[in-house]
């Protein structure tokens, strides 16, 4: 924890707040994509990306799962999403799984969550659509059929929000499915027959 405090506090001598970069930001923030993924410490959207403060708008939680639309009570995940695209006017959205993730070997190994009730119950909002991969899937580690079964999942998710339907609908959104391997650096995307491929630099 003293490291990562005295990078915060010398944080502004290495970063040349007066640049016009810097100065833009304070005026606002205009993102180019929602980058939805998992909050595990190994996945850095803006290391996988190269983005720079204020292009991409982020929404982080454990499996990077999306609770589909309507349910009862304040949702952090829909507010979220809506204020991308009704505020900020985003026009892609990435759901980016990754391996060796623990929300996603939980689900895999059945693991008894009862002393862990708030991890039980948001991973159940996951567990339904996955029951044939969990079931069928190989014991990896590293989880890829599960993680990028999962990534399907949240798209379809995220199809049943009305101000994404309405936006894809009328050609203003697209939406993209990513999987980053942690042990080897590699991004795999989803293309248009349902498999995820690394694409050559």
């Amino acid at each position: 924890m003293k490291a990562l405090l005295d990078r915060a506090r010398t944080f502004r001598t290495r970063v040349d707040f007066n640049s016009g970069e810097y100065r833009k930001l304070a005026e606002g923030q205009y993102p180019e994509a929602l980058f939805i993924t998992c909050s595990d410490s190994r996945v850095i959207p803006a290391m996988i990306t190269g983005a720079r403060p204020g292009e991409i708008f982020e929404l982080r939680n454990a499996g990077n799962i999306v609770p589909p639309y309507g349910r009862p009570g304040a949702c952090g995940e829909a507010a979220t999403i809506e204020y991308a695209l009704e505020v900020l006017g985003v026009q892609d959205i990435v759901v980016c799984g990754h391996s060796h993730c623990g929300a996603m070997g939980a689900l895999k190994s059945g693991d008894d969550l009862s002393a862990l009730p708030g991890v039980d119950a948001w991973l159940r909002i996951a567990r339904p659509e996955l029951a044939s991969v969990l079931e069928t899937a190989p014991d990896d580690p590293s989880l890829p059929e599960v993680s990028q079964g999962n990534v399907v999942n949240q798209l379809a998710a995220l199809r049943s929000y009305p101000v994404v339907r309405q936006r894809l609908d009328s050609g203003r959104l697209r939406l993209h499915g990513w999987y980053y391997e942690v042990d080897t650096g590699f991004v795999y995307e989803l293309g248009d027959e349902g498999d995820f491929r690394v694409h050559a630099a």
